[in-house]
């Protein structure tokens, strides 16, 4: 097996460059890119749900689609939505505080 190359990166970060064209006016999120699954790429939305939902519609992800979760303690919850974007599969994540933690749920991995 030989070492991942940037080139190998390419397809993510062209599809980052598209979605910045076409998109500039969205909630920026963070964005990451890896060599373990060079034709992924992941925006996350940190501050709430408004971005995440932005980057949803803007994709055209149904709602329905969406996969809720709860994480830290139940102090979190986390949105993830999936879809493929000129052939490169795209993993959209949003995470926001939950005032009251939930109770009796564990930490999700």
């Amino acid at each position: 097996m030989s070492a991942p190359t940037m080139g190998g990166l390419s397809a993510a970060v062209a599809v980052l460059a598209s979605l910045m064209a076409r998109f500039p006016d969205l909630p920026a999120v963070d964005v990451h890119v890896s060599t373990v699954y060079p034709d992924q790429l992941e925006l996350s939305a940190h501050s709430g749900l408004a971005a995440f939902e932005a980057w949803r519609e803007a994709l055209g992800i149904d709602p329905w689609s969406v996969v809720h979760g709860v994480q830290s303690g139940g102090t979190t919850r986390r949105l993830n939505a999936r879809t493929v974007f000129t052939g490169v599969r795209l993993c959209l994540v949003g995470y926001s505080e939950i005032a009251s933690p939930v109770a009796g749920l564990g930490v999700a991995s």
